[in-house]
């Protein structure tokens, strides 16, 4: 009759194996091995087909040195399992190279712990084991196998991680290159959209983040592309933004301001992430009215009024030209009634109260005008020309109000 091992004190909760187990399992390690290795390529035939490639004796040892290191750890628990840790890293990055998730692994893992313990009761039964001591095996050696799977998830994480840092790159630089325009090299976007798998659409919508800007890749859509660490943050939204783009843009853009570009033929993004940063200025200048998305055509002829202030200025100088002589306060009181004039072409009346004056105030600024501009205001394309400088220079002059 062989010798009976069971811990010292069977009322006890359980605890370590005692040392001298290691030397009753260290002898059915070769037999084990071989036994673990055709259940799991049974199960797992894409193990088969690796066991038997380039890889396969690199696996054989690394299978031996978890068996084997927890052999030694039950015979010296100080035992040092840098080996093993390193290779159960390993086959986790193993495992995410070739584009697996770990459950393939986990079940591996789990399924070798199966024959384990099974090879356990046999050798019990002829060794006599306690009930408890076969429990305290069972024990330690799924939490050794929980460990072993810890450590492998480490590696596939790493892999991943570095993964998608890298993939995120890529999309940054095919982000730049979209925005670039010509003359970048079509082919170049091409090759970007192969290696990140992302489809080059025909129209695209830019928005322009305000700083600080954050972005919850979780909720965000997969095909957004965006540049949150540039000094001036952008996405980059395939087509139109929809009622659904809409949606994810407020979950996923942790509560930072934004202006949504017009939507536009890809080749013109820069267009529409120019358009959309200008009216994020105009926002600052106090030109347009702040919110938590500002939508570029809600503020189309803003835009256009206020695209060149040099080029307003000289407008201004040639269609307000017939008044610069006049005082500076009889100008401005002139130019309030045109543009007034020219915004409702209403009564004296109506004139009169949006310009809190007497109706006959108005008449006579009115006559005073038509001697002074006569065919400027009778012409269409001059009275629209000067219209339009009115206006642009109203929003400028809010913009200089709003400044501190």
């Amino acid at each position: 009759m062989r010798e009976v091992i069971s811990p010292l004190d069977t009322g006890e909760p359980l605890g370590p194996l005692p040392q001298e187990f290691a030397a009753i399992m260290r002898p059915e390690l070769p037999s084990l091995i071989k036994e673990i290795g055709v259940e799991v390529t049974r199960a797992y035939p894409e193990y088969a087909r690796l066991l038997s490639g380039p890889n396969g004796q690199a696996i054989r040892v690394g299978v031996e040195q978890s068996l084997s290191s927890f052999v030694d750890l039950v015979a010296e628990p100080s035992t040092s399992t840098s080996l093993r840790d390193d290779m159960c890293r390993r086959f986790g990055r193993f495992e995410a190279y070739e584009g697996r998730t770990m459950e393939t692994l986990q079940g591996a893992y789990r399924l070798g712990a199966r024959v384990a313990l099974r090879r356990a009761k046999k050798v019990g039964r002829s060794y006599n084991f306690s009930p408890t001591l076969m429990l305290s095996f069972a024990d330690a050696l799924f939490a050794y196998i929980d460990e072993l799977e810890s450590l492998s998830r480490e590696g596939f994480l790493e892999v991943q991680s570095q993964s998608g840092e890298q993939s995120e790159a890529m999309r940054r630089r095919l982000l730049h290159l979209i925005l670039a325009g010509r003359p970048v090299p079509r082919t170049a976007i091409a090759e970007l959209c192969e290696q990140t798998g992302w489809t080059l659409p025909e129209e695209v919508t830019l928005v322009a983040v305000r700083t600080p800007a954050g972005l919850d890749r979780v909720s965000a859509d997969r095909d957004i592309l965006a540049d949150l660490s540039d000094p001036q943050p952008h996405l980059l939204i395939p087509g139109p933004l929809d009622d659904a783009r809409r949606s994810m843009l407020d979950q996923s853009l942790l509560g930072s301001r934004a202006a949504i570009g017009l939507t536009v033929p890809t080749a013109l993004a820069s267009d529409s992430i120019r358009w959309a940063r200008r009216v994020l200025e105009l926002v600052d200048s106090g030109v347009i009215e702040d919110a938590p998305f500002v939508l570029c055509e809600d503020h189309l002829i803003t835009l256009w009024l206020l695209s060149d202030p040099v080029l307003l200025d000289q407008l201004a100088q040639r269609e307000l030209a017939p008044i610069a002589k006049i005082s500076a306060t009889r100008r401005e009181r002139l130019v309030e009634t045109l543009r007034i004039w020219l915004d409702t072409r209403g009564t004296a009346a109506h004139m009169g109260e949006l310009l809190d004056v007497h109706p006959q105030t108005v008449r006579y600024r009115m006559r005073n005008l038509e001697s002074i501009f006569g065919e400027q205001l009778i012409d269409p394309e001059s009275r629209f020309s000067t219209e339009a400088v009115l206006r642009a220079l109203q929003l400028r002059a809010r913009s200089e109000e709003s400044a501190p």
